[in-house]
């Protein structure tokens, strides 16, 4: 091996590991600072900010350039990738949950012991919009871009996706099923960055999907967060349904995979200039 190609490797490998230690390192200081608010809250806020100082840190130190590099600078195309994301996730949501109620292999019910109404929808889409993005920045980041810069796609979703899904090992009520969908969402994900080169699709993909959920009235990631007054009952058995972690742990989520994969391979996504990947493809 030349002598540059291994300073370039231990570059890599340098970067990636002051990554993860700052983003382990903000995820116990910040869970910690906002554990008074509630598990889940802790889990969105504490990634986020976890999230942001890792890659805010990591851009000014090594890449002499602002946070928004990393996929989050706002422009038309932008826009348009979100909103795609966004139709993406919510219309793969309802692909595979409105067939089950209109067929009857679920039901719904009312749930007055559950808070709802405009107050927990609008706390919950904020609570969501922010697990989101933090979830997004912190596996499809820095890190991820330099990896990817190196690596190439297929060395660096695959390895990342697996740390997606372990990162979710800790949910209530986890199964394996539920942990090898994650970590195929883990893949599209990837894959949604590889395509629109900035992170604003994949946060839509994300979002979309994770707000409708409990729209419908069931748990998302093994979590109950009901904001209708209504809950969603299945005639069917876990492996289908998912149980109590929620359709992430079934098959529906299988389908619901397939349905965005298809999506996003025709879907009219701008492809942006990812800051992070320019050496690699500058000939």
């Amino acid at each position: 091996m030349e002598a540059g190609a291994r300073q370039d490797w231990t570059g890599v490998i340098l970067r990636v590991a002051v990554y993860a230690a700052l983003a382990l390192a903000g995820m116990v200081i910040f869970g910690l600072a906002t554990s008074l608010w509630g598990y889940v809250a802790a889990g969105a806020l504490g990634t986020f900010l976890a999230a942001t100082v890792a890659n805010t840190l990591m851009m000014n130190i090594f890449e002499r350039a602002p946070l928004a590099h990393i996929g989050l600078l706002w422009n038309e195309a932008s826009a348009r990738n979100l909103l795609l994301g966004l139709a993406g996730g919510i219309g793969a949501a309802c692909s595979v949950l409105v067939p089950c109620l209109i067929a009857g292999v679920a039901v719904w019910k009312p749930a007055p012991e559950d808070a709802s109404g405009a107050d927990a929808i609008l706390f919950l889409t904020v609570l969501l919009l922010f697990g989101a993005a933090g979830e997004e920045m912190l596996f499809r980041g820095y890190g991820f871009q330099v990896l990817l810069a190196r690596l190439g796609p297929y060395a660096t979703i695959l390895p990342v996706s697996v740390l997606f899904a372990l990162a979710h090992v800790g949910n209530l009520n986890i199964t394996a099923l539920a942990l090898c969908n994650t970590a195929l969402w883990g893949v599209l994900l990837g894959y949604a960055f590889l395509k629109s080169r900035d992170l604003w699709l994949p946060i839509g993909l994300h979002f979309g999907w994770n707000f409708t959920l409990p729209l419908f009235g069931v748990n998302l990631s093994g979590f109950t967060m009901r904001v209708t007054g209504y809950a969603m009952e299945w005639n069917v058995g876990p492996l289908w349904s998912g149980g109590a972690y929620g359709p992430e742990g079934g098959l529906l989520t299988c389908l619901a995979l397939a349905v965005l994969f298809a999506y996003l391979r025709r879907a009219p996504v701008r492809r942006q200039t990812a800051f992070l990947l320019e050496s690699r493809e500058r000939p």
